[in-house]
């Protein structure tokens, strides 16, 4: 009976302290400090430049297909969106693995609007260097060329895309991430904008859904945002736009990615590295 009561008491814990970082992490306070972060990462600003935080940031996701805004996305576009930040999209394929490409551009444009991503602010690029396909090596080049004239364009101040590992290990995935970091390595990023990736996790973390919220607030990251079930709700909706991309594993997707719910990025270090380019 002891060990059931401690058990309980445990688990009753467990979710109390789940509830205190949902609170904490939807205060004003912490809304101010997310916009800090990422106009402040780039020690070059000046402080003139932080005085006036909401509006200021122009957020650029960088995805590879259709659907990868709200797979793995969502958290930080809502809460990028809640703060008013400017947020663009640019898509480098429209998905034509399975010649759907026309439907899954559609389908990304209902999605983003879902998010709050106007469709003036998404752009989705079909080229053949850079096709939807795992077997294909995308030239990194291009990519990277692709990318810098957006960021330049858009004047955009904080890059998010996916990290090395591309969380689901797809190569059209790294691919983004190599070409970020090539950018990053010769200097070609603007003083003002910061780049971040976002964090891989291990299979069992990544379908504990909200259950895994605690682990990735303990573990250190440069942002982590989560959201609520209000978030989740708008996350859900917007995959379902793609009504494509709707077979049985994406509903348990669905239900249990903890990508839903929370992302959790690392900068991407601005400094000279060896990249291969192709």
């Amino acid at each position: 009976m002891h060990d059931l009561l401690v058990i309980f008491v445990a688990i009753l814990s467990y979710f109390v302290w789940i509830q205190c970082i949902y609170y904490w992490q939807n205060s004003a306070k912490l809304r101010k400090h997310l916009l800090r972060f990422m106009l402040c990462r780039d020690k070059q600003l000046k402080s003139s430049q932080t005085s006036d935080l909401t509006g200021d940031v122009r957020a650029l996701f960088l995805t590879a297909h259709p659907d990868d805004e709200c797979m793995f996305f969502a958290p930080a576009i809502l809460r990028l969106v809640e703060l008013n930040a400017s947020v663009h999209l640019l898509c480098l394929s429209q998905g034509n693995y399975y010649n759907q490409g026309f439907q899954r551009r559609e389908e990304l444009l209902d999605s983003c609007a879902v998010l709050g991503i106007p469709a003036s602010r998404v752009t989705i690029h079909d080229c053949k260097e850079l096709p939807d396909d795992p077997n294909v090596e995308w030239s990194i080049s291009m990519a990277s060329s692709l990318i810098l004239k957006h960021i330049r364009a858009h004047s955009i101040n904080l890059v998010l895309t996916f990290d090395g590992r591309g969380v689901s290990g797809h190569s059209n995935h790294t691919a983004i991430y190599k070409a970020v970091s090539y950018l990053a390595s010769i200097g070609n990023i603007p003083d003002d904008c910061s780049l971040l990736s976002l964090s891989t996790i291990g299979v069992l973390r990544k379908y504990l859904s909200f259950l895994e919220l605690p682990i990735s607030w303990l573990l250190p990251s440069d942002l982590c945002c989560i959201i609520g079930s209000k978030g989740y709700g708008q996350a859900k909706r917007a995959m379902l736009c793609h009504r494509t991309q709707l077979l049985w594993f994406r509903y348990l997707y669905i239900w249990f990615s903890r990508y839903m719910i929370i992302n959790t990025f690392q900068v991407i270090n601005q400094g000279p590295k060896n990249l291969k380019i192709y």
